[in-house]
């Protein structure tokens, strides 16, 4: 652990590195209020396809309150942790691979391995957005016992529906060529124009390109030939931790008709599908994120149900 620590407000963060197999090194990033053990429990947020995970989780922007996710919930007694993928922000950059969907559940995995032997054995609440949802979904598939309950927003599950998708198909042999892809301010922009423009702040944007950008100025491929090719990467039906599907109103990654045949296949009766008024992609950095957070924390503090034998 690199023994960072910084205070703001209430909210104390940490910097943290772990490895996995090859001598890859993650880096994940931490915020908690209370003592980190004692909180009501660990979230894991997941980055998407194009930005690293504090741009997405922790956006710091003046006069926006809890402009960060990992803020608020730190401050509503959570335990909160990102981790950049391997591929993205101050991971590991320089293997040969394009970090697909499968590699990202293994990162997650690292990373819970990580946060459980430092903070303790607790089940983890795990949000994935976009990508991320499909890195998340998938790490829950395959470890259910590390996941207490499991959010997925902006999700595709067999890309039926999606008209961003289908716009990205036609660059499916340009992402497949290589193992990176260029990023820049613009295309970062491009992604709240894409859908519904208007649906964000535009210093919210600026800011978010910044924090990004200073990061990667390229990211992996890896996310996007899986959306475009090998879809569906993940099954409902072995999801067997309680699950809310998060969408969008004005999403276009995340068909409707593709997410309720997905709902529909989920077995645990603990799960449900909030659609989000006003919000096209990216979540957090919406004008109505509170509503945002107001859905995430509702599930997370839902009380677990009592069934009857």
């Amino acid at each position: 652990m690199n023994d960072i620590a910084t205070q703001t407000a209430a909210v104390k963060s940490e910097e943290h590195w772990t490895e996995k197999p090859g001598g890859v090194k993650l880096f994940l990033f931490e915020k908690y209020a209370a003592e980190p053990a004692k909180t009501a429990g660990p979230i894991l947020f997941v980055h998407g396809s194009s930005m690293a995970a504090q741009p997405t989780f922790d956006l710091q922007v003046p006069g926006r309150p809890d402009s960060s996710a990992m803020d608020f919930f730190a401050k509503k007694d959570f335990d909160c942790w990102c981790v950049d993928m391997e591929g993205y922000g101050r991971s590991t950059k320089d293997r040969d691979n394009n970090a697909p969907i499968a590699q990202g559940a293994d990162d997650c995995l690292a990373a819970a391995t990580y946060i459980q032997t430092l903070r303790g054995k607790r089940p983890f609440l795990v949000y994935g957005i976009s990508s991320g949802a499909l890195r998340a979904a998938l790490f829950a598939q395959r470890h259910p016992a590390l996941v207490g309950r499991l959010a997925l927003d902006a999700m595709v599950w067999t890309g039926e529906g999606s008209p961003t998708l289908a716009e990205r198909r036609k660059k499916l042999p340009e992402f497949a060529a290589k193992n990176r892809r260029p990023i820049d301010k613009a295309f970062i922009h491009s992604i709240f124009d894409r859908d519904h423009p208007g649906t964000a702040e535009e210093r919210v944007i600026d800011a978010f390109a910044d924090a990004v950008i200073a990061l990667d100025t390229s990211v992996p491929t890896g996310t996007y030939v899986d959306m475009c090719a090998h879809l569906p990467v993940v099954d409902p039906a072995q999801i067997s931790v309680p699950t809310l599907i998060m969408r969008g109103q004005w999403d276009g990654i995340a068909g409707f008709a593709d997410l309720l045949a997905f709902f529909e296949r989920l077995p645990n009766p603990d799960k449900h599908f909030a659609v989000m008024p006003g919000i096209s992609h990216a979540s957090f950095q919406q004008k109505n994120y509170l509503l945002v957070y107001h859905i995430l924390l509702s599930f997370f503090t839902q009380p677990a149900p009592i069934y009857r034998g």
